[in-house]
């Protein structure tokens, strides 16, 4: 644009030499000429305005030029100041968030992801590369730490007692304590050859040359069968409800009995220390991290399955449950708020601070290519109406 510009003032130059040389052969020529002549008087004047803005013209140090260079510090601090007393206002903040609905727009993105896909992609592509590009090792170790540091800290008897409080109450262990039946069922008749074998070697040699050991195990193995069928079968059984009466007791030691306490965090503290635990949590981490960078590369696969159908209908909620809306705009209103008061000095300072330590010449040239096209236009524009003002004037000269 600066050369179009430029361009344009030769050409009216070139015009005018023109028009001045042949004015005599024929009066079309004057008026020709007065409008080069004043086209490069206009040209020239905004081609002066344009140039003072960000550099001295011709490289002469003429007052009241080079003015951005000469003002970027004052220029900075209005321009946060600006920002401070327009849009960095708590109040201003509040009034303008009122307006804006944040958990429709969040709704309808989570309902309707299909029109959001450049966004999506953008962000998946921005998050699969932050997850690759961290160091694996470091930060699987401080996962690791982290969640071995929430677990020390946790005391987990109280939460075990009222989780087995819970299922005792709600009947949800009487599966749990039928299956451990069918089990020691299952584990009698799978080892009823070795029980047998141990009834033969502890009993007296009478009774293993008459054959009497060999009626002592059927009988016990017997016993044994009837009274886990008996279990099995009856719910009121009085072993049942001896074992049901333990884990209630179990449940309230784990509650309130300090020592129960104290032996399950030593058990967890154990646990927490062997190594077998520690690589199973890295193995975690990795296999989260590696299905964290498969979802994100395949945005389309992920939203695909269970999960990206409960997204849907969390956006569908966001969009239909008027209160669940109204709350979540009002803590995002309130979270902006409070950010712009905490933040919002900080971030007046950091513009100020970033425009003072630039240098004249990166002002003038963000700046010049920020609004450089525009100033051109201004010179085109110069060229063109002190042409026609020219004329105009040359014209209103002939007729009077």
């Amino acid at each position: 644009m600066r050369l179009l510009a430029t361009l344009m003032l030769v050409a009216m130059a070139a015009l005018y030499a023109a028009a001045r040389t042949l004015e005599p052969r024929h009066l079309a020529w004057g008026y020709v000429r007065a409008f080069a002549e004043a086209a490069m008087v206009g040209g020239l004047a905004d081609w002066f305005a344009v140039t003072a803005l960000f550099r001295h013209p011709l490289g002469l140090p003429i007052p009241h030029t080079a003015i951005i260079p000469r003002n970027k510090d004052r220029i900075g601090d209005t321009l946060a100041s600006f920002l401070r007393d327009n849009f960095l206002v708590p109040r201003v903040v509040a009034r303008r968030m009122r307006g804006l609905d944040v958990a429709g727009a969040a709704g309808r993105f989570l309902a309707n992801p299909a029109g959001e896909g450049r966004l999506r992609r953008g962000a998946s592509r921005m998050v699969a590369h932050l997850l690759e590009s961290l160091d694996q090792e470091r930060l699987g170790g401080m996962v690791r730490t982290a969640v071995a540091s929430r677990l020390e800290k946790l005391d987990a008897a109280p939460l075990i007692g009222q989780m087995l409080g819970a299922a005792i109450t709600e009947q949800r262990h009487v599966p749990l304590l039928d299956a451990a039946i069918q089990w020691t069922g299952q584990t009698l008749v799978a080892n009823e050859p070795m029980i047998r074998e141990m009834v033969h070697e502890r009993s007296g040699s009478i009774l293993r040359w008459t054959g009497l050991d060999e009626t002592l195990s059927n009988r016990i193995l017997t016993a044994l069968y009837r009274l886990l069928g008996e279990m099995a079968d009856d719910p009121r059984h009085p072993l049942r409800q001896r074992i049901e009466q333990a884990l209630v007791s179990l449940a309230d030691d784990l509650q309130n009995d300090p020592e129960t306490r104290a032996k399950v965090m030593a058990f967890k503290a154990d646990m927490l220390a062997n190594p077998a635990v520690t690589g199973w949590l890295s193995r975690l981490w990795e296999q989260a991290r590696a299905g964290l960078i498969r979802a994100t590369r395949d945005p389309e696969a992920a939203l695909a399955g269970r999960f990206g159908e409960a997204l849907r209908q969390l956006g569908a909620t966001l969009e239909q449950d008027a209160r669940l809306k109204a709350g979540i705009n009002q803590f995002a209103r309130r979270a902006t708020v409070g950010a712009v008061s905490a933040y919002g000095g900080g971030i007046v300072r950091l513009v100020s601070d970033t425009v003072r330590s630039w240098d004249a010449r990166t002002v003038t040239s963000r700046l010049e290519a920020a609004v450089g096209r525009d100033l051109q236009y201004i010179r085109i524009n110069g060229t063109l109406v002190g042409g026609l003002v020219g004329l105009a004037l040359h014209l209103v000269d002939r007729l009077s």
